[in-house]
């Protein structure tokens, strides 16, 4: 059977090439559309209503490109309006994985960190994922509203980063935790960071691989994973394009022969919702 209509993946701005990278190691003959909205990125602070909005009109894009499943690769999205989403989109759709099974297990202590956005932590998710897997375990949730405005302006090393990180990361250091999860996909891009501060002794766990691994599972179970050996990427973003171009190319190894190489693209969200 199989199924050759693109996987779509979308992010507020950058991090959720993190999920695209490990969606291109576990399933390289699919076809991948990327989202992200760098024109109003940070989504973690804003009104929940307005992140419904957001969701919805990204969506409503990736149904006018005849998606077969879409990644939200984004917790806030993925803890305000995954479920309802699903109720309106005609293609499969998953969020970012929570980490809290893998947590559960790199934890000896039970005591698990997670950092994240201000609206991710809020929505209190991930504390109940963990606990309902396992109600001893204790968890400590650490709100980072400084991580995703910095790393979207590259600012992934130096003195704003390393000071925003100590603020965030002490008191999880200082609760003695043994495992953190990294609840957005922006923070891969400082895991070096965080693992200096927190130490070798705190597993760091990122989503980003269960997730793809989902999304093959679940493809899978609907007889859609792609027939080709090799697919393609149109990486697509709300504004700044250039430098949203040059943060995929050191994220990600696409491929560099000409038919294969990604497709840069500007997106305006507001082309396809006027559409519906």
């Amino acid at each position: 059977m199989g199924d050759n209509a693109p996987i779509g993946i979308f992010d507020s701005g950058l991090g959720g090439l993190t999920v695209v990278k490990e969606v291109l190691s576990l399933l390289p003959g699919e076809d991948i559309i990327y989202f992200g909205d760098t024109a109003r990125t940070p989504y973690g602070s804003r009104p929940p209503a307005e992140i419904l909005r957001f969701l919805h009109e990204i969506l409503t894009f990736f149904s006018e490109q005849k998606v077969k499943m879409a990644i939200t690769a984004c917790n806030t999205m993925t803890a305000l309006g995954l479920e309802q989403a699903k109720t309106e989109f005609p293609f499969l759709l998953i969020g970012v994985n929570n980490g809290a099974s893998a947590a559960l297990h790199a934890s000896r202590s039970k005591r698990i960190g997670v950092i994240a956005t201000e609206a991710t932590i809020n929505s209190g998710k991930h504390a109940k994922a963990i606990k309902a897997e396992d109600p001893s375990a204790v968890v400590f949730p650490q709100a980072c509203q400084k991580f995703v405005p910095l790393i979207e302006q590259e600012k992934l090393f130096g003195p704003e980063i390393e000071a925003a990180a100590w603020e965030y990361l002490k008191p999880l250091k200082d609760s003695d935790i043994d495992a953190l999860i990294l609840g957005c996909t922006h923070y891969p891009f400082i895991s070096p960071l965080i693992r200096d501060i927190m130490g070798p002794d705190v597993v760091l766990v990122d989503p980003a691989r269960e997730t793809a691994a989902e999304a093959r599972t679940t493809l899978a179970h609907h007889d859609k994973l792609s027939t080709r050996a090799q697919g393609k990427s149109r990486i697509c973003f709300s504004a700044d394009l250039p430098r949203a171009e040059r943060v995929a190319a050191c994220a990600i190894d696409f491929p560099r022969t000409r038919e294969l190489a990604p497709k840069f693209e500007l997106v305006n969200l507001q082309d396809y919702c006027t559409k519906v």
